[in-house]
């Protein structure tokens, strides 16, 4: 006779190991969310086109957070992938949606975000601030409730832990006056302040700190807030594989070693040019380089030196003015020599094609001079150097260089040394005597410094042209469609 009670036990027996079991074939055959990465074989990353996040620089990716992202990716041994929304407020929908695995767009870690985020290890800190240009007549606010005082409206992003703050301010200050749009970028607000669109925006230290040098005239007011700290955001998941493998990532020595070379990069960035230099060579980028840049291009083609290279040089020498003449007598745009012009056969220096092309030409001819051991950029700067004061002297800088124990070869050395050709002591023991070796280094210098404004100013202009782009077509692919980096670039 079958026991009744014998098979209820075994019922319930084999009920108890199911309950064990279950979990464990599930975790079998379920993947961690780093472990489907993995598989996938890419990561994306939620992010913007801006200068402190990620843009195309010389046709080659660049920023702070592509960089960080991509040294993340490849330390995982797979893909970058780009998720570039169409608006700042949009990247949090884009998370929410999860069409994103991380967000990487100098985001601040609020309250308010870790309600409906989850945030990684923080890798910067910053402050927000009230940014202003300097007036004659009209001194700074000192403080909010000085700034309250004065009636005006603080323009900032929607959405953004500036709003977040400027709402909370409110609650006690209801007097203070703000507005948010989702129109604009950090940096599109710091113009308008700087072209007096607009008077006050409020933007993180970290963005003013990289950008004010090409803003001359805006300054920070005061800080509105504590230091506050900037992460990756991902959307919440059960399983934190992910956001550990991050947060060990970036413990690394390697990774806090690269940071800081992150920051140098990007955002430790200064100007040495004056105010009114940089204010002309902007107006100038407007009105005279339109009218001579194609010859820019044709040069870049014949002779694989980049244009804005030869667009700097152009400028450092007659700031775009085909008619200029030195009391040297040296002409035109690149300012040749009767020698250099024959040399390259240029027959009308004052020409703007002639000009330009043939010194391009002539650089390369410079350039051909410098051995070729020495590595990029210090190359370029050691040709610019001898285009300015000619190849004799830069050698003597060199000998006096060496000389004194340092490199010969490298061009922070080498400057420091190129002065001394002004002293009688030391240019009576080289060969090419006396020279003007303060020149060339300021020259190097300023082309640098140019070259950097000029690729500022382009990525601006690209940009614009970009949104006036995406308003005429707001299905645009570029702005709502991820893309993978490698499958962009050809196309930009």
């Amino acid at each position: 006779m079958f026991d009744i009670s014998r098979k209820k036990d075994a019922a319930q027996a084999l009920m108890v190991l199911l309950m064990f079991c279950i979990p464990v074939i599930l975790s079998w055959n379920s993947k961690t969310q780093l472990g489907a990465i993995l598989e996938s074989g890419s990561l994306k990353l939620v992010t913007r086109n801006s200068p402190s996040t990620y843009f195309i620089e010389k046709g080659v990716p660049a920023g702070f957070e592509y960089d960080l992202a991509k040294a993340y990716t490849e330390h995982l041994g797979i893909k970058l992938e780009l998720v570039l929304p169409p608006t700042f407020s949009d990247i949090f929908s884009t998370m929410s949606e999860r069409d994103g695995h991380i967000a990487g767009a100098m985001l601040t870690v609020t309250d308010e975000r870790k309600e409906s985020f989850e945030f990684s290890t923080p890798y910067l800190s910053t402050t927000t601030a009230v940014v202003y240009r300097t007036t004659k007549g009209i001194k700074a606010p000192k403080d909010l409730e000085d700034l309250i005082s004065r009636n005006k409206t603080i323009q900032v992003i929607a959405n953004s832990s500036h709003a977040e703050l400027l709402s909370h301010l409110k609650e006690k200050h209801p007097a203070l006056k703000w507005s948010e749009s989702n129109e604009y970028s950090s940096v599109e607000l710091l113009e308008q302040v700087h072209s007096k669109e607009i008077e006050y925006t409020i933007v993180d230290s970290v963005t003013f700190d990289a950008q004010k040098s090409f803003f001359p005239g805006l300054k920070k007011a005061f800080d509105l807030d504590k230091p506050q700290s900037l992460a990756w955001m991902l959307s919440p998941h059960n399983d934190q594989s992910l956001r550990n493998s991050i947060n060990r990532f970036l413990e690394l020595d390697s990774t806090k070693e690269l940071i800081i070379s992150l920051k140098e990069k990007y955002f430790n960035r200064s100007n040495p040019l004056g105010f009114y230099d940089t204010a002309a060579f902007k107006k100038d980028v407007e009105n005279r380089l339109p009218k001579i840049e194609q010859f820019f291009y044709m040069a870049e083609q014949e002779t694989d030196i980049d244009w804005q290279l030869l667009a700097a040089i152009g400028y450092q020498e007659s700031h775009w003015n085909p008619k200029a003449v030195s009391p040297t007598g040296v002409k035109g745009i690149m300012m040749l020599t009767n020698a250099a012009a024959k040399e390259v056969d240029v027959t009308d220096r004052t020409d703007p094609q002639q000009s330009i092309i043939g010194g391009a030409h002539y650089l390369v001819s410079v350039m051909k001079k410098i051995p070729d051991r020495i590595p990029q950029p210090d190359h370029t700067w050691f040709a610019l150097a001898g285009y300015n004061v000619g190849y004799g002297h830069l050698e003597d800088a060199r000998v006096l260089t060496g000389r004194a124990g340092l490199n010969p070869d490298k061009w922070d050395d080498v400057k420091k040394h190129l002065p001394l050709l002004t002293q009688e002591k030391y240019f009576n023991t080289v060969r090419y005597g006396y020279a003007r070796g303060y020149e060339p280094v300021h020259y190097v210098s300023n082309i640098r410094k140019y070259i950097e404004l000029l690729s500022w100013e382009i990525q601006l202009r690209q940009a614009k042209r970009q949104k006036e782009e995406a308003d005429m077509n707001p299905d645009h692919p570029s702005w709502d469609e991820t893309t993978v980096v490698e499958d962009i670039l050809p196309a930009l």
